[in-house]
């Protein structure tokens, strides 16, 4: 994309689910901490957020490079009114690799009311074996709401449940990617707790049900910000500043070990020629030329008090869907 304006780096990354680099192991007696790039960060950690791999497509789970996979949302989108879909909230995935996500399971049971939830286990090995007939992302844009939680870690979930136009009911998350802290609740998402998930849940499609309107507004805007602002353009982009910025910091002399093996895209590429789906997603992801235009330019860095005071606002919004769903609950219960 950019040839010639990235220097010469030389740099750690880890491909595991949950951040290294924790502020508690590097004090006074310990610091600097060691710059280290993954797919997400934590407020109490040190790791640089890089976009995750998914963008580049998921073969071993047929989900296709971000370019494909953002245009067949878009078709899967117009299949079903907003208005027509199923008026319940909807999640698919493996509910075992989290606690939050087993105690999500559970909202799909109630003998005192319709929990407004549909929730299904998404089993990896049983969809490799039937050729992912059931898992295809873009067919899952049916439901009015659809819930996003954490797996792990972060989830490359997020940019897909955004992308459906449906309302994402977002259980409130630990990690954060490189995108989503500047995403506005009851602007691009509804916030769910973690620790009332359920009632959260219910009182979420209960309102969107009877604000249709503003329902389908913050469904619609959600993907809007997820369609236009993650065009690869603009996440290599990102990928560019960041990088520059850490050469900028670098103070080590990049050499080239004796014994290094040279990677290139031809070395990646061409060994794979039985023609499946990893070879696919090189071919697709694969950039043919360099940008004709110039990197997007980078907004100025919010100042303390500019950070603090959007901040406020944003709790002022969760605070205030809080005490509409307590509320509401509190109605019910009688008091």
């Amino acid at each position: 994309m950019y040839p010639g304006q990235i220097p010469d780096l030389e740099l750690l990354f880890l491909c595991h689910d949950k951040p290294a680099i924790w502020k508690r192991d590097f004090k006074k007696d310990t610091w600097p901490p060691p710059p280290l790039f993954h797919y997400c960060g934590h407020r109490d950690a040190y790791d640089i957020v890089f976009p995750d791999w998914s963008f580049w497509g998921w073969p071993e789970l047929n989900i296709k490079e971000w370019n494909k996979l953002s245009v067949a949302l878009k078709e899967g989108n117009k299949r079903v009114k907003w208005e027509d879909r199923i008026p319940y909230a909807y999640w698919k995935g493996n509910p075992n690799v989290s606690p939050v996500r087993g105690e999500l399971m559970r909202c799909n049971f109630s003998d005192k009311y319709d929990p407004m939830v549909r929730l299904y286990v998404q089993d990896w090995r049983s969809e490799i074996e039937k050729g992912f007939r059931g898992s295809n992302l873009e067919d899952q844009c049916t439901h009015r709401y659809k819930i996003y939680v954490e797996g792990n870690a972060w989830s490359v979930s997020e940019k897909y449940i955004l992308s459906c136009d449906s309302m994402t009911l977002l259980v409130k998350p630990e990690y954060y990617d490189f995108f989503i802290r500047s995403m506005v609740p009851m602007k691009h998402y509804w916030p769910i707790r973690r620790n009332n998930k359920c009632r959260d849940l219910k009182f979420a499609v209960e309102w969107g049900n009877n604000n249709t309107e503003k329902a389908q507004v913050i469904g619609r805007q959600g993907s809007d910000y997820v369609m236009q602002n993650l065009e690869m353009k603009y996440v290599y982009d990102y990928m560019l500043y960041v990088l520059q910025g850490y050469g900028k910091l670098m103070k080590l002399d990049v050499t080239v070990p004796e014994n290094a093996t040279e990677v290139c895209s031809e070395t990646m590429a061409c060994p794979i020629t039985d023609g499946g789906l990893i070879r696919q997603c090189m071919d697709d992801s694969l950039v043919m030329s360099p940008s004709i235009k110039a990197a997007c330019k980078l907004p100025k860095p919010y100042g303390d008090n500019e950070l603090k005071r959007i901040l406020k606002k944003q709790e002022s919004v969760k605070r205030r869907v809080r005490k509409w769903t307590d509320e509401y609950w509190n109605v019910r219960s009688g008091k």
